[in-house]
């Protein structure tokens, strides 16, 4: 395919903002993969679908490493969080072309403007870890998230590192910058899963994969940093803003 150098770098920019986005608190999928279906409209669904994982998979390599040297996460929580995502986008990958997005957005859109109203009203959600669960009844709640947003991850993508944190802070109890730890480890996981099943497949187009996913490289480690060094607050704030462009965006999709 025949990439323009004015397209090629457009895509990047998009890249960094998904990146940045992505590491603060997820739907860096929000920028990115609605600016490959812009530019690529002629571009099969599955290599956009992989050229988009590719550059997230590097961004959230560096973003995961910024917070696990930063903030240390839990490992009971987040390993098994990110084996369990790994199966489960693993299996969304795999049945990625059976699925119409349609049947999935107007769910995805009830949780988040439910998840998203409730935060708003309760600023002290997410400000503090009150773990919710232990125990085995703990890692069964983990196992099924891991799995359930991993196979949305592997199956559709968009929005994927925001239902983890919506996952870890509403379910699970978790404040705002620890959910942000552990869903970026899970996204990672999710992203490795679906490239295992679409690099085989030739779907990824290298010239315009790597440098966005240099882009987002930069763009998840500059987030990631901002993260640690404003707190949970700003993670909140941060996280009502990308839920409102996700209901937006969803409701607009099915209005019009």
């Amino acid at each position: 395919m025949d990439l323009s150098t004015t397209l090629i770098a457009l895509l990047v920019v998009a890249a960094l903002a998904a990146g940045f986005v992505d590491a603060v608190v997820g739907g860096g999928g929000l920028i990115q993969l609605p600016a490959l279906l812009i530019g690529l409209p002629g571009a099969p669904v599955v290599e956009i679908a992989a050229t988009n994982k590719l550059a997230s998979f590097c961004g959230t390599s560096i973003s995961a490493a910024t917070y696990v040297r930063r903030i240390k996460p839990d490992p009971r929580t987040f390993l098994p969080l990110m084996l369990a995502a790994f199966i489960g986008s693993s299996g969304g990958a795999l049945v990625a072309s059976l699925l119409p997005r349609s049947a999935f957005d107007p769910i995805i859109l009830v949780v988040l403007v439910v998840v998203g109203t409730y935060v708003w009203f309760k600023p002290s959600v997410g400000e503090l870890t009150r773990l919710r669960f232990s125990g085995g009844q703990h890692m069964s709640i983990v196992a099924i998230t891991g799995l359930g947003i991993g196979f949305y991850d592997g199956a559709i993508g968009p929005g994927t590192g925001s239902f983890f944190v919506v996952a870890l802070v509403g379910l699970l109890g978790y404040n705002f910058l620890e959910a942000s730890a552990k869903a970026k480890l899970a996204n990672w996981a999710t992203n490795l899963a679906a490239l295992v099943v679409f690099v085989p497949q030739g779907a990824v187009l290298w010239q315009l994969a790597l440098p966005m996913a240099a882009a987002n490289i930069v763009g998840g480690y500059l987030g990631a940093r901002v993260a640690v060094a404003r707190g949970a607050r700003f993670v909140r704030v941060f996280f009502l803003v990308v839920v409102a462009a996700l209901v937006i965006r969803l409701a607009a999709g099915l209005l019009f």
